[in-house]
């Protein structure tokens, strides 16, 4: 069963490429971005993993670390890497899983028998540090990832965390946010002293918060 936001993101251990690795204490107090792949030496995912290495300081910068998941070996990994670093000319800086039994992959419903029968389809998960589920991204095959999106989600979900705002179509960090339609106006005035642009009654944009 796939998981549903708001749901608590199950712990492992599991050999990576950085060693045995337990998914709690890797995280820690940090929000993380986990993302799975079908099979080594695949190249749409020879790209996105030298992607994710490459602007890891994005993420870093965020408080977020990275986590790949494939169902072959640490050896096949480490092979892979080789690539990897050829083709987006970083190095693998994050612990790629070898879930070869694809017990995580199960944990986690990363399995789509419509899709393929054995091989994790693409997900990504946004986990935050209290361990639960914020945002869940499952891609076909051929399709790839677009990091400035994940990066996005990931500074839309961190804004408006704690605070009743959301975020626009097509939004991206410093732009206007929208006071959430549960705030009267009233309410509003108290939290937002300089006012805010009415579009519609229930559509007020503010600027963003300071972080």
């Amino acid at each position: 069963m796939s998981l549903q936001l708001g749901d608590t993101a199950p712990d492992f251990t599991i050999d990576s490429t950085a060693g045995s690795t337990n998914f709690y204490e890797y995280a820690g107090n940090s929000w993380v971005v986990f993302f799975s792949h079908p099979k080594d030496f695949t190249p749409v995912c020879t790209t996105e993993l030298g992607a994710f290495a490459r602007r890891k300081g994005e993420f870093d910068a965020r408080n977020t670390k990275l986590i790949g998941l494939s169902v072959d070996s640490v050896a096949d990994h480490h092979g892979w890497a080789k690539d990897i670093q050829d083709v987006g000319g970083t190095a693998l800086n994050y612990p790629l899983l070898a879930d070869q039994d694809r017990k995580v992959a199960g944990l986690y419903g990363m399995i789509h028998p419509k899709a393929d029968s054995t091989a994790t389809v693409r997900s990504i998960f946004f986990i935050d540090p209290n361990k639960k589920v914020r945002t869940v991204l499952t891609y076909p095959a051929s399709a790839g990832r677009n990091i400035d999106e994940v990066l996005r989600i990931l500074d839309s979900l961190q804004l408006t965390d704690g605070r009743k705002l959301t975020t626009p179509v097509d939004w991206k960090a410093g732009e206007d946010v929208i006071i959430a339609p549960s705030v009267s106006d009233e309410e509003a005035k108290a939290i937002y002293p300089n006012g805010w642009k009415t579009l519609k009654s229930y559509l007020r944009l503010v600027p963003p918060p300071a972080a």
